[in-house]
């Protein structure tokens, strides 16, 4: 079975970091992902759509994004079931990403986040088991690539 999502879209507001009681680091937002057609008033649509991130892409998120930063999710799709205050019974839809890539490169003079810390060009992508999660530069020595 298959179930793979992309998405494209501005993030409608900062993530929010979180822990389990366990310690493991979670993040919600929300993105604003326009639809590839316009409807019968010409106007183009706009899809509100939840996610959630796990782990070091939950904190590399947090790190990384903020309201109005474009994103790409790569994940999977679940639906929870769950019952409001006055007891009826709710569905949502929202994505679980797996990896989160910069929708845009920076602009000049842009670190990406307001708080002025620089992010790095790329994406998160979960690391091989047994290798480091930090990043690190690569330094430039005469331009020549290392390979």
């Amino acid at each position: 079975m298959l179930n793979r999502i992309v998405i494209m879209g501005r993030l409608t507001r900062d993530p929010e970091l979180r822990r389990t009681q366990s310690g493991l680091p979670v993040t919600s937002f929300s993105m604003a992902v326009d639809r590839d057609f316009k409807s019968q008033s010409g106007e183009r649509e706009t899809d509100f759509i939840d996610v959630v991130a796990w782990r070091q892409t939950a904190e590399f998120v947090s790190k990384f994004f903020a309201k109005g930063r474009m994103a790409v999710v790569e994940g999977r799709l679940q639906m929870r079931d769950w019952t409001d205050r006055d007891g009826n019974k709710r569905r949502s839809a929202e994505v679980v990403a797996e990896n989160v890539y910069f929708g845009e490169s920076r602009r000049e003079g842009d670190g990406g986040r307001q708080d002025g810390f620089s992010a790095p060009v790329g994406g998160y992508t979960p690391p091989v088991a047994g290798a480091s999660s930090e990043f690190s530069e690569i330094e430039e020595e005469d331009g020549e690539l290392p390979f």
